[in-house]
């Protein structure tokens, strides 16, 4: 990919896949097979880095991900290869991403921990959920180690519009009071809780309706939490409809829109699949397509998160399901 597509890129939260994967290949009703599985892992530090163990190669052995997978330079470590942001996506049901953010720490600009939901509980009404899992304790320790490596280190937590009803939506929109009262509500929560701003995931909750209010609703946003000294990411949906050529739900035309008043685009360049259509993950003329349609100019390259998984996915050969590849199911 070259480098004007891929101007600043964001890791999701399944960057930490590969080490869930190597720790699930070691069966607890295999002891024998687990054992010598457990033996072969190395778990120190390496002096070399990836590219001078060989690992970065087109066919990568699946023994190679279980004897390496613990393994990583530790000179290495607080070293940025990329001047772009980075967006690191954590999940309170896997925990090892916590880890990740603090070893790796310097390799991040955002950390979003998937922790939010805000609900609407009636006219100017509205209930976040969720902070039962952020982890104050975590955040000071993040935040400490980026002060250590002078890294701008911003930990900005996803929220999502949960349980909201179309009609929801449309109160919502009619009324500037109620999205005066949501941005408000949410500059609040950011600064109680020591965030500094928000992922926010609304846009595919509508499908193809209601953009133009939406596009409204969040240039409010965005006002609000930008007088506040605060971020908003915006999750976007892939501008390519996957297996087609079609427009997606998010257009060039929201783009142009909202480029000027969004911090970033977390741009959904993956699941490019499905049971019923297996094949690649995320294949490269499609994530560059999605790119080169909301801006071919490279006008706002800058702002655009490309998503990058860090699993594949295995389809079963009647079509019918499809699921993230575990070790604990694989045989080596």
């Amino acid at each position: 990919m070259g480098k004007n597509i891929m101007r600043l890129l964001c890791t999701s939260v399944s960057l930490t896949v590969i080490c869930w994967l190597a720790e699930g290949t070691l069966s607890k009703t295999d002891a024998k097979k687990g054992a010598t599985k457990k033996m072969e892992e190395k778990t120190l530090h390496s002096d070399k880095n990836v590219q001078d163990r060989g690992l970065v190669v087109v066919d990568l052995k699946a023994k190679d991900i279980i004897l390496e997978h613990r393994s990583y330079c530790s000179k290495k470590m607080r070293e940025r290869h990329f001047s772009g942001d980075v967006l690191g996506y954590i999940t309170p049901w896997n925990s090892h991403g916590y880890d990740i953010a603090k070893i790796f720490g310097n390799k991040f600009t955002l950390i979003s921990p998937v922790w939010l939901q805000v609900k609407r509980r009636g006219k100017e009404r509205f209930q976040f959920t969720g902070l039962h899992d952020a982890d104050k304790g975590w955040m000071k320790v993040v935040r400490k180690n980026s002060k250590n490596i002078k890294i701008v280190y911003l930990i900005v937590p996803r929220i999502l519009f949960d349980g909201w009803t179309y009609q929801d939506f449309e109160s919502v929109f009619g009324s500037e009071d109620e999205i005066e009262e949501l941005s408000e509500s949410m500059v609040l929560l950011a600064k109680n809780e020591n965030f500094d701003g928000f992922v926010v995931e609304v846009w595919s909750q509508l499908g193809n309706q209601k953009q133009r209010e939406l596009v409204h609703l969040l240039l409010h946003l965005s006002e609000a939490l930008h007088e506040a000294h605060l971020k908003l990411i915006l999750v976007i949906p892939p501008a390519v409809a996957a297996g087609t050529n079609q427009p997606g739900m998010f257009t060039k035309k929201e783009f142009d829109q909202l480029a000027s008043a969004i911090d970033s685009f977390s741009l959904m360049t993956y699941d490019y699949s499905t049971p019923q259509r297996p094949g690649p993950n995320s294949p490269l003329p499609w994530v560059r397509a999605c790119v080169q349609v909301l801006d071919p100019d490279s006008k706002w390259r800058n702002k655009i998160l490309l998503g990058l998984n860090f699993y594949g996915m295995d389809y079963s050969a009647l079509g019918a399901t499809g699921e993230p590849i575990l070790g604990s199911r694989s045989t080596f």
